[in-house]
């Protein structure tokens, strides 16, 4: 397999072995296509959790469990969304 690359990537790339952290171009190049997968991964398996996040509030309105969206409700939700993150941080 033959990749191109910019001028500046092949730059990187000698970098990169240059600096002794690598021994070849080649393996530069793996690890910037494992990080990438991984990268992929994460989303993968982020998207997937919001897809069943959802699907839950889906169920939810199907069964009638759901709230009419007021002024009150907002503010409650911001005031619960605010303690949590008073409690993360402090």
């Amino acid at each position: 397999m033959n990749v191109s690359l910019t001028k500046e990537l092949e730059q990187y790339v000698a970098g990169k072995v240059e600096s002794g952290l690598y021994h070849s171009a080649s393996e530069v190049i793996r690890e910037g296509l494992r990080l990438l997968k991984e990268k992929d991964e994460i989303h993968d398996r982020k998207l997937e959790a919001l897809r069943s996040e959802i699907q839950v509030g889906i169920d939810q309105a199907d069964q009638g469990k759901v709230k009419p969206l007021t002024d009150e409700l907002v503010a409650e939700i911001k005031a619960r969304g605010r303690d949590r993150l008073a409690r993360r941080d402090g």
